[in-house]
């Protein structure tokens, strides 16, 4: 009972799950729509949140713009105080007042202005309100304004602090801008500081922090010594609502600015209700059809069915009959040794050669096909098991009346037809390719046995191959980071790392294969002088690593280098050819279960010394040789950002007429604007931009952007007849200097290339030469800066035949009090008087060397006396002011 019961609920499951299949496309798109409905809600309140953070971070930039616009421009009123201040150290406060009265005319957000020569207030606008200030003493202050004021004059840059309340009542920013003055011998000395009162609230006020309009909530932080944030300014709830927020950088600080939408980030958009209600009825449309249809095909179905039963059992019988013609290959025969006769299928007529038009077949001409060499075992098979009635398996070959040799397989049986007469039936089947596949597989694992041993002596001769250099023998890197792998930490342990010092020159000079040659005696003399223990490894060019475990690795390594020192400077014989390679070696010693990985690094740091000290040398890493390496490095990685980023900029120093002091040109000096340092001057970034080939790319960036300020000052009116622009030897060989300067339209005369000091024009450099041949050929003057350092010579000066030569500014200094001095500079003025070359003086600090140096002869003048280096902005009111002045004193 139970078994029929379970059998009925069976089938009751299958019938309903058929019923309910029709209905699955249905259910799917019911599904997915649902899905995609859900999908598309979700994503349009994402994108509502997202136009709403967007919204709100526009509009927190806009606010954080003007905020820092009005920061900026009252920080750049101070440095005009500051300026006049450090031109004028002796200002009293009649002439500061009227000062800061032209300033205070300015739109700005100031209250008053202080001056505190040697940190005690003596001047202040306006006066009245401030009179209670004049006198403090900066230093003994409050630790607070001690602390600012020493940090403003320690780091030379302006120091902002507040938002602090006022005595007068509200609230303000201090903003403390030191002054450093420069005595006769350009040294910078400080004079004290200014002290600048920023009204806090009309600061908010003018930067829209106060605006009613704007639908958002905005906050003001700043983060404090110990790491938390500080909010000064609206509600400090915002920082935990998911703000957005905007930096502002001033001075040494900066301010964070929050804000989130009004009601938070989870509103919803307005048509949301409308926009489900439409979607639900998409759905009712697109899934009732379905619904329809999936009934249709239930019906269809059932009709389907009841033809396709039919079908397979015809289809059943169908493929009995295709499996029973595909195995006929096998042929079938019958023997009645009666009468002789032997009955053929078909397939047995093909496999043996048996023409259509023969009917009948007989054992004679199964015996006449068989192969002669197996022609006697298969009779004697075959009669036996004849006689004994046994069974009847054998195989033998066969020669068809094409001639080909077929191989056959053979069973059969022996069976008494109608009890009485013996016979014997049985199949034939082609087994010619198993037989043939049988005796390829045979040959072909012979082969590989072969092969394999093949392989393997090349195995081990590849891998001999893959850990030793293939040119001197020795070890190669593969070998060693094995031997590092196998020995992560040691103790009493040193590695050496060795580099020839002019196996660059031999290469290039002679050859690879007289640099092979070199390397390979190279190799043997160092690993004659190894002992048990150590082994050299060649690193690829001309490196080598020594991996030296010892007693007393310090000992041990210094006796090693000086070993390989001395071994190295003997001349190394290629044939008739000597040569003098001489080695450096960077030495690191472990102890203590040093990692051998950190000593190869540190190796190589040491290695990296002995080169830049001047080569044939040994030195031991030391830590301070790591620190400077990544010194190194991490300025290394800030000039790469800094041009991909084009922070490098020009600053202008003007040139002067000797003798009218009439602006005659403009020399453009590189500074990198650092977003954290500030702006550098060369001396801070030029050599290590030198060590990675740099300087042509920071060239070319100076040369665009003074071009670009050039055309601009002549478009305004301002008339520089030209501007000079410092070209290293790394932009001289660099191609694309020919080919930019090839599309500019230039006034010849109008572009100066300042040839820097570190340029050696004395050495034979075709490329160079005519690279300055082209330079020339656009009608571009060429200068040579820096004369008389050391680095240009007379013979360079006729080679280059230069527009103008400057005389280095170590020379100029002391002219005034140095009668001998005086007469060096006017023999090198004479130099280029005789050649036809224009003379610059540069480094003029005072008039009175310019009155000298005018005197002497000299050309054209440029220094601090005059003016010094400024941006293009400054370069242009410079330009506007002296114009200014000349049409007053002409009228």
């Amino acid at each position: 009972m139970s078994f029929l019961l379970r059998l009925t609920y069976r089938s009751f499951i299958g019938r309903v799950w058929t019923s309910l299949g029709y209905f699955i496309p249905a259910t799917l798109a019911l599904v997915a729509l649902l899905f995609a409905v859900v999908h598309l809600d979700l994503d349009r309140q994402a994108q509502f949140q997202d136009n709403l953070r967007s919204e709100t971070f526009s509009q927190l930039r806009a606010i954080g713009s003007r905020l820092q616009a009005n920061i900026d421009g009252n920080i750049n009123l101070v440095h005009g105080v500051a300026a006049v201040v450090a031109a004028e150290p002796e200002i009293d406060q009649k002439h500061f007042a009227e000062i800061a009265e032209q300033i205070f005319r300015v739109k700005s957000q100031l209250r008053s202005i202080s001056a505190a020569p040697d940190m005690v207030i003596r001047m202040a606008y306006p006066k009245e309100p401030n009179l209670k200030a004049l006198g403090l003493d900066l230093r003994i202050a409050s630790e607070e304004q001690r602390a600012t004021s020493e940090r403003a004059r320690d780091t030379h840059r302006v120091v902002i602090t507040g938002p602090v309340e006022l005595t007068q009542g509200g609230t303000a920013l201090v903003a403390r801008y030191p002054v450093f003055t420069k005595d006769a011998a350009g040294e910078d000395h400080f004079w004290g500081l200014i002290a600048a009162i920023m009204d806090v609230e009309q600061l908010y006020r003018e930067s829209g922090l106060k605006d009613a309009d704007h639908p958002i909530e905005v906050a003001i932080s700043r983060t404090l010594s110990n790491g938390q944030p500080d909010t000064f300014y609206g509600n400090v709830g915002v920082l935990d609502k998911d703000p957005v927020a905007v930096q502002l950088s001033f001075g040494q600080g900066s301010w964070i600015l929050s804000a989130v939408a009004e009601g938070g980030w989870n509103a919803l958009p307005s048509d949301i209700r409308s926009t489900r209600l439409v979607s639900f009825a998409i759905i009712l449309l697109i899934v009732g059809p379905l619904v329809w249809a999936g009934n249709l095909m239930k019906q269809r179905h059932q009709i389907i069915i009841d033809i396709g039963e039919r079908e397979e059992r015809l289809e059943r019988l169908s493929h009995r009959l295709q499996l029973a013609l595909d195995a006929s290959k096998i042929g079938v025969w019958e023997y009645d040794p009666a009468t002789g006769e032997m009955m053929w299928d078909a397939r047995m007529r093909e496999m043996y050669g048996i023409p259509p038009e023969k009917l009948k077949c007989s054992y004679t001409d199964w015996r006449s096909a068989l192969h002669p060499a197996d022609r006697e075992e298969a009779e004697r098979v075959f009669k036996r098991a004849l006689a004994n009635a046994s069974q009847y398996i054998t195989e033998f070959r066969i020669v068809t009346p094409a001639g080909t040799v077929e191989h056959i397989r053979a069973h059969g049986a022996v069976y008494w037809w109608g009890g009485r007469t013996k016979r014997i039936v049985g199949a034939n089947w082609n087994v010619t390719r198993d037989v043939l596949l049988k005796e390829e597989l045979r040959t072909a694992h012979l082969y590989s046995e072969i092969q394999n041993r093949q392989l393997e002596e090349a195995s081990r001769t590849l891998a001999f191959q893959s850990i030793h250099d293939a040119l001197t023998g020795l070890p190669n890197r593969r070998y060693l980071d094995q031997y590092l792998d196998q020995h992560p930490q040691v103790d009493r342990f040193a590695i050496l790392h060795v580099d020839l010092d002019r196996f660059k020159s031999v290469n290039d000079t002679y050859g690879h294969a007289v640099g092979d040659e070199v390397l390979k005696i190279a190799a043997q003399r160092l690993k004659s002088h190894l002992i048990d223990g150590e082994f050299a490894a060649r690193m690829g060019g001309d490196e080598f690593v020594v991996a030296s475990p010892a007693k007393d690795p310090q000992v041990r390594s210094r006796t090693l280098a000086a070993t390989i020192l001395e071994a190295f400077s003997e001349p190394i014989r290629v044939g008739a050819l000597e040569f003098r390679v001489g080695s450096s070696i960077g030495i690191a010693v472990g102890g203590n279960s040093s990692e051998t990985r950190q000593l190869l690094v540190q190796a190589d740091l040491a290695l990296y010394e002995a080169k830049k000290l001047g080569r044939n040398r040994v030195e031991f890493f030391s830590e301070s040789m790591r620190q400077a390496h990544r010194q190194s490095k991490k300025l290394s990685d800030e000039i790469l950002r800094a041009l991909e980023n084009v922070e490098f900029v020009p600053f202008f120093q003007p040139q002067f007429d000797a003798k009218t002091l009439e602006v005659v040109g403009a020399e453009a000096l590189v500074r990198w604007n650092h977003p954290k340092r500030g702006l550098l001057t060369p001396d801070k970034f030029l050599p290590q931009a030198q060590s990675l080939n740099a300087v042509a790319e920071i060239d070319a960036i100076v040369l665009d952007k003074s071009l670009f300020e050039f055309t601009r000052w002549r478009a305004q009116g301002f008339d520089v007849p030209k501007i000079s622009v410092n070209i290293s030897a790394q932009r001289l060989r660099d191609r694309r200097l020919i080919e930019r300067l090839s599309h500019l339209v230039l006034i010849p005369g109008s572009l100066s290339f300042e040839l820097l000091e570190s340029i050696s024009f004395d050495d034979d450099d075709a490329a160079m030469m005519g690279a300055i041949h082209k330079i020339k050929g656009f009608g571009i003057d060429i200068e040579i800066d820096d004369f008389g350092s050391g680095h240009a010579s007379i013979l360079s000066l006729l080679k280059l035949a230069p527009r103008r030569l400057k005389i280095d500014r170590k020379l100029v200094a002391p002219i005034v009090e140095s009668e001998q001095q005086r007469r060096l500079v006017a023999s090198i003025v004479d130099i280029g008087r005789s050649v036809g070359v224009e003379i610059i003086a540069e480094g003029v600090e005072t008039m009175e060397h310019a009155r000298v140096l005018r005197d002497l002869g000299c050309h054209v003048l440029q220094g601090y006396a005059f003016a010094p280096a400024m941006p293009s902005k400054d370069f242009q009111e410079f330009l506007l002011q002296r114009r200014d002045q000349q049409r007053r004193e002409y009228g």
